[in-house]
């Protein structure tokens, strides 16, 4: 149907307050809001700190209650046209418009209940106004009986935090983590064949190619990426149709199967009801799994900022294999200073996904009989974690990676200096001998090749032997090319 526009599509256009309704009595609410008397409450009662509910949470929402309102229409249980006003208003809250509607913090009821009817509320009133009624009491959509038809908190609280941790990870976590793989492995192919000095225990080793290294940091973070795609499969079942306790009372034969097919379809997620409500409810088995992938991106995320930094330090007294770009100045003192900042926002926000992975694995063993009541903070943890760490990928790329070069001239003089290429001789002399050499050179300050000639190695062996490029094995082939 065709619905009259309004003065106010995203607000009421009121101002003071209004009287809302709900089983406790009356309560005021600022009338420039939708909001109900639930979603009050819940801001007087649990006004802890400044941390809001997740914007992502509520958008994914409003997708869930769309669903549920044309699964409830098309079994003839809700009324097409309030149904139709529900549905426009879900979408313009899962569109954004109704952002500001949203304002409970993390910490509430552990089942999510005050976001729950938030929501509901919310949804509610704005289609009453979109059908030409009024908000409150004098409103045409009813919260709980038709916006929460056939649903309850601890089975929709769930169902939404499974679709807005997929639609995080799949459209902004899993893109950027490849494409700084991506990245990378463009470098890597680009310097296959650099041969630069590698490094075990902080100390001098063999050599390899700087393709080589770089390719290392490209498969750690692809694997990552797969193993935190794969992860997704846990929140792909929906605890939807279980409402209360996992038995589905209040709700109809087969909606558990409808609504997940109606989200399947909004969303373009391979999303089905959970073949066990009692385990979807009681667990949040699902949401620890996908922390545990993005804690695992984070590893890898951190081990690769930190090789990065390691390599730039300098430029006189580091490492300097790495020229870093120049986004800004680096020291409020010392002019001309340039620092890794890319790489150490990359590594804060690695540990931050850590720490945050611990909360949601301590959360996801609360679980108590029927429901596990520390969804909001789980959620708040996995939606947070999800963002930084695909926006740190993205700011490392953008600002860093696509911007580093090499210092050639490092990288050449690290090779020549290396103690280590004395592994070649090892077959050649035997340990011992080669290892003497080596020490030689260190305790008396000659190069590699002075102290195996003054220990007796040939010129002409040492110089067939000790050559860097055929100690790398083949780059080619390591890197594909």
């Amino acid at each position: 149907m065709a619905f009259p526009e309004t003065d106010h599509p995203i607000g009421t256009g009121a101002t003071g307050v209004r009287i809302e309704t709900d089983a406790m009595g009356e309560i005021e609410v600022p009338a420039e809001h939708y909001w109900g008397a639930q979603t009050q409450r819940s801001l007087q009662h649990f006004a802890i700190g400044d941390d809001r509910m997740h914007t992502a949470l509520y958008r994914a929402y409003a997708i869930v209650k769309k669903a549920a309102a044309l699964v409830n229409a098309e079994g003839g249980r809700l009324d097409p046209e309030l149904a139709g006003a529900i549905v426009r208003a879900c979408d313009e809250a899962a569109a954004g418009l109704l952002d500001d509607e949203f304002p409970l913090y993390v910490w509430q009821s552990g089942s999510g209940t005050q976001s729950n009817m938030n929501v509901n509320e919310v949804i509610a009133n704005r289609a009453s106004q979109l059908l030409g009624g009024g908000l409150g009491r004098e409103r045409l959509v009813h919260p709980n009986d038709h916006v929460n038809l056939a649903q309850s908190t601890n089975d929709t609280f769930p169902t939404a935090m499974h679709v807005a941790t997929l639609l995080e990870v799949r459209d902004n976590t899993l893109p950027q983590l490849l494409a700084l793989a991506a990245a990378i492995g463009d470098r890597a192919r680009r310097w296959h064949d650099v041969v630069k000095i590698g490094r075990t225990h902080l100390q001098d080793a063999t050599p390899l190619t700087v393709g080589q290294e770089w390719s290392g940091w490209e498969a750690q973070l692809r694997a990552a990426a797969s193993r935190l795609e794969q992860s997704l499969d846990a929140v792909c079942e929906l605890a939807a149709g279980g409402t209360a306790v996992g038995t589905g009372i209040n709700a109809p034969e087969g909606f558990g199967e409808a609504i997940a097919a109606k989200l399947a379809e909004l969303t373009g997620l391979p999303l089905v009801t959970a073949p066990n409500k009692f385990a979807a409810l009681g667990s949040l088995d699902g949401m620890v799994a996908v922390s545990a992938g993005l804690r695992g991106a984070a590893i890898a995320l951190m081990k690769t900022a930190n090789d990065m930094r390691w390599l730039a330090s300098g430029p006189r007294a580091g490492l300097h294999e790495l020229r870093l770009p120049e986004n800004e100045p680096g020291s409020s003192i010392m002019p001309g200073k340039v620092n890794p900042t890319q790489q150490e926002a990359a590594v804060m926000v690695a540990l931050q996904v850590i720490g945050e992975d611990s909360i949601v694995a301590a959360a996801g063993a609360q679980g108590n009989f029927e429901l596990n009541t520390m969804r909001p903070i789980v959620i708040d943890n996995v939606l947070h974690s999800a963002r930084i760490l695909g926006d740190a990928c993205g700011q490392l790329r953008v600002h860093s990676v696509e911007g580093i070069e090499l210092d050639r001239e490092a990288v050449a003089a690290y090779v020549d200096r290396s103690l280590m290429l004395v592994t070649a001789l090892s077959p050649h002399i035997g340990y011992d001998r080669a290892a003497e050499i080596a020490h030689k050179a260190d305790h008396e300050g000659l190069t590699l090749r002075e102290a195996a000639l003054r220990l007796g190695v040939e010129a002409a062996e040492f110089d067939r032997i000790v050559d860097p490029s055929t100690m790398v094995g083949d780059p080619k082939r390591d890197l594909g090319l």
